[in-house]
């Protein structure tokens, strides 16, 4: 062998061994994994126990919680025990659903399960959901369930719904455990009424951008955590969106700091009248490509005293659901409203995953720590 053909294969020998450690090094920085730190999974809202556990075992491998969604389970103490144990035996944290019943044929005792729950399966069982859209029944004009139905002002509508909200939930409340619900309006006043976790729904064609500053300012303010619950876009089959959609709408959620992520599994079949899941093929899909995406992907920082806040009128609870939307589901104010909703809507633009909406009387308002507030009338203030 000549001495041009043994610099070639040294020089060979470099080059392959170069590009090798190039390519190890450049898969080893790309395939960093990160602890998740959201929790992910189902609310299933049917009571059919060998469906429950099917979809438990179709989402046990890439979420890590399972809400148990109809009372059907949650108020028999035989059926609860049985379901809370086949999730914590499959990995799972899990949360049930709870609502006070004047059914006297149902004997049931939440405190004592909450007690027992909380010393058999300790932190696993990371809370009760108590009632669901409170906010959402207010707004809706002549809604069964208002929980306030005439006041003299807008003060006045907001002192009696968060009054009359806590007086509902109190039972609850006195468990000493973590209390959830979710929503579509008035998050501020959901933790006002006492909710640790309020979670927006992410439906039909509301905004998502203004939800999630709604959400996330509410619960900046009072130092609690918030989520974002995947319900309908349809109300006939196929109820969810798309499974492109709802794997885009997760990473939104989880982008902008939501600690709870949750898809909604339940529809009514009037003909029939039995309640089952609606979760397809292309949602399981989409559930696990987004827990690959949150182990690979670390969220984006954004502290609040980076982040700028618009702030409304103190008791203002207006639907947010288009500009010439319901207040307290009694008024309209369309010269206010409007004003309002371009408002935000430009601001959310300019300013995207760093723009909250918060109250003027929130709590804790006057230690605000944004780096900007720009008010319903015009005055902005920004931190020294």
């Amino acid at each position: 062998m000549n001495r041009k053909a043994v610099v070639t294969i040294f020089f060979c020998s470099i080059l392959i061994t170069v590009l090798f450690v190039g390519i190890h090094t450049f898969y080893s920085r790309n395939s960093t994994t990160y602890d998740v730190d959201v929790y992910v999974g189902v609310d299933a809202a049917y009571d059919n126990m060998i469906e429950l556990k099917a979809c438990i075992d179709q989402v046990k491998d890439f979420t890590n919680i399972f809400v148990l969604g109809s009372t059907g389970i949650t108020l028999d103490a035989i059926k609860l025990n049985e379901m809370c144990e086949y999730i914590s035996a499959r990995d799972l944290n899990f949360a049930t659903y709870t609502h006070t019943t004047e059914n006297t044929t149902i004997n049931f005792n939440q405190s004592a399960w909450t007690t027992y729950a909380k010393q058999h399966w300790s932190d696993k069982f990371l809370g009760l959901y108590s009632y669901d859209e409170p906010g959402g029944h207010q707004i809706d004009v002549d809604h069964p369930y208002m929980i306030v139905t005439e006041a003299d002002s807008y003060s006045d509508a907001a002192n009696k719904y968060t009054q009359n909200l806590h007086n509902y939930i109190s039972e609850f409340l006195a468990l000493n455990s973590a209390l959830i619900t979710s929503d579509y309006v008035l998050y501020e006043y959901g933790y006002r009424a006492g909710y640790d976790l309020v979670m927006a729904e992410y439906a039909w064609n509301h905004s998502r951008p203004l939800n999630t500053a709604l959400c996330r300012g509410s619960a900046t303010m009072h130092g609690k955590e918030w989520g974002v619950m995947l319900t309908y876009t349809y109300d006939i089959a196929p109820y969810l969106a798309s499974g492109s959609e709802l794997y885009q709408d997760m990473v939104t959620a989880y982008q902008n700091g939501a600690k709870y992520i949750l898809i909604f599994d339940y529809a009514m079949e009037t003909e029939t009248l039995t309640a089952h899941g609606i979760l397809q093929q292309e949602h399981l899909d989409a559930l696990r490509q987004f827990w690959e995406y949150v182990k690979t992907h670390p969220r984006p920082n954004n502290p609040v005293n980076e982040r700028v806040a618009y702030v409304l009128p103190p008791d203002f609870g207006y639907g947010f659901r288009g500009s010439d939307d319901w207040i307290w589901g009694l008024w309209k104010n369309s010269v206010l409203s409007n004003k309002i909703w371009t408002d935000v809507n430009t601001y959310s633009q300019q300013y995207g995953q760093k723009f909250d909406i918060l109250y003027a009387d929130s709590l804790n308002f006057d230690n605000w720590a944004y780096s900007k507030l720009i008010y319903w009338n015009g005055t902005v203030q920004t931190k020294p």
